[in-house]
């Protein structure tokens, strides 16, 4: 085979490395399509003649984020890792399975949902909240947990490694937002170093509806180049700041989501079991207010709150971590009074 530096993105390259390695015959053509959306890999979309398709990820070293935000692009392999071991623990048909990966060009196949499908941040922007959704969203993420921590023995050591986590996460969403809100730097330092401190189950890392794929109204989970052994709070805090952000920008549909927000926290606490004590508990609500805090001041805002709105949530969040510390339906329930009231 070629040893040539590969871009995934490029469908002349992407077909005859596929050839070449043997993935598909040489006399194969397969329809191939970039996909949008994600700012870590190259993210393509291949179907075969016969209908087989499949999505290939390329880790990039580099992502394509407005500051400069870098990842050691072996990162797949983590993914990869993850996607054998989600399979075995998450509920039935809710984890895509692995096709190939490739290390030397950081790369690996998965097979593709099936269309038609949508995509929950997208369903939620528009305005679309169903609660069966955000009852499977809670459901899915207590599960992993759940079932993780009862294989804490064989888990913990595969998925001990939390470098990538460390770089895509605990530096860019808290410690960089440290350096650009003064006021809040001590709570995030110290929340890193909570973070960090905490070892308790498999966290996936990046749980959001970006991450969430619906059809036949069954969710399918995606994305799981963060997952490591770790603390289970990030991933409720990180999902709640998706939801109350959303809450955010979308006044018309506010209740709804933040509804939602407050249903996803009481079945993911009624269902996680042992992994979510009392400590746990109040690690989430800390996270929720990192999380708002670092998708508008930190390396990765998210790109549909406007500037007035990125200003308004820095303000309400840095005002939330005064005082006492509070219980995440409390958080919920300021945040959105604090919203109306702005």
């Amino acid at each position: 085979m070629n040893d040539y530096p590969l871009d995934s993105e490029h469908p002349g390259q992407l077909v005859a490395y596929l050839r070449e390695s043997g993935r598909i015959a040489q006399e194969e053509s397969p329809i191939v399509r970039t996909l949008s959306g994600g700012v870590s890999n190259r993210t393509v979309w291949v179907q075969r003649k016969g209908g087989e398709a499949w999505v290939l990820k390329q880790a990039l070293p580099r992502l394509r984020v407005a500051v400069e935000w870098y990842s050691d692009p072996t990162r797949v392999r983590r993914e990869a890792l993850g996607l054998h071991w989600l399979e075995r623990l998450a509920p039935p048909n809710t984890i895509t399975p692995l096709v190939f990966e490739d290390h030397r060009h950081n790369l690996l196949a998965m097979r593709a949902v099936p269309e038609p499908y949508d995509n929950w941040k997208s369903m939620l922007l528009e305005g679309r909240v169903d609660l069966q959704h955000v009852r499977q969203f809670a459901t899915l993420l207590a599960t992993i947990h759940r079932q993780a921590a009862a294989s804490s023995e064989e888990l913990a050591a595969v998925f001990g490694d939390r470098c990538f986590f460390e770089s895509l996460r605990l530096e860019p969403f808290y410690e960089y937002t440290a350096t650009r809100v003064p006021v809040a730097a001590e709570f995030l330092r110290t929340l890193a170093a909570d973070t960090r401190a905490c070892c308790r189950t498999l966290v996936h890392g990046d749980y959001s509806p970006k991450n969430i794929l619906i059809r036949d109204g069954q969710l399918i989970l995606l994305d799981h180049e963060v997952i490591h052994w770790g603390d289970p709070s990030f991933d409720v805090g990180f999902a709640l700041a998706h939801l109350l952000s959303k809450a955010h920008h979308l006044p018309e549909h506010r209740a709804q989501l933040v509804g939602a927000a407050n249903q996803f926290a009481e079945l993911y606490f009624s269902s996680a079991g042992d992994v979510c004590d009392d400590d746990t508990a109040a690690r989430c609500a800390r996270q929720a207010l990192g999380c708002l805090l670092a998708r508008v001041a930190g390396r990765s805002p998210v790109e549909y709150l406007s500037d007035e709105e990125r200003s308004r949530q820095q303000r309400i969040v840095t005002s939330l971590l005064t005082g006492r510390e509070m219980t995440v339906s409390e958080i919920i329930s300021r945040f959105h009074c604090e919203i109306n009231a702005s």
